[in-house]
């Protein structure tokens, strides 16, 4: 589905945590995330440290909207 939006002219990032499964099915943007139950959180840890997961992955997939790319990439979160 990625491939046809972006054909579409619209850029799109996939958050997954099966990042090879999103380089087959050809995303071009990919940011990682933490579980397949909970890909923006973690729900064993405090709220406070969660927003904050929540927060860098997001700020970094919006990052990715505004990044010229030539190839796949996959982009780097910190925690």
């Amino acid at each position: 589905m990625n491939k046809e939006i972006e054909k579409a002219g619209i850029t799109i990032v996939q958050m997954a945590n099966l990042i090879p499964v999103a380089k087959t099915v050809g995303a071009n943007r990919m940011v990682p995330t933490i579980s397949i139950p909970y890909p923006l959180g973690d729900p064993n840890t405090p709220k406070e440290q969660q927003w904050k997961l929540r927060y860098h992955r997001v700020g970094v997939a919006l990052d990715a909207l505004t990044t010229d790319i030539t190839e796949q990439t996959v982009f780097k979160v910190k925690f």
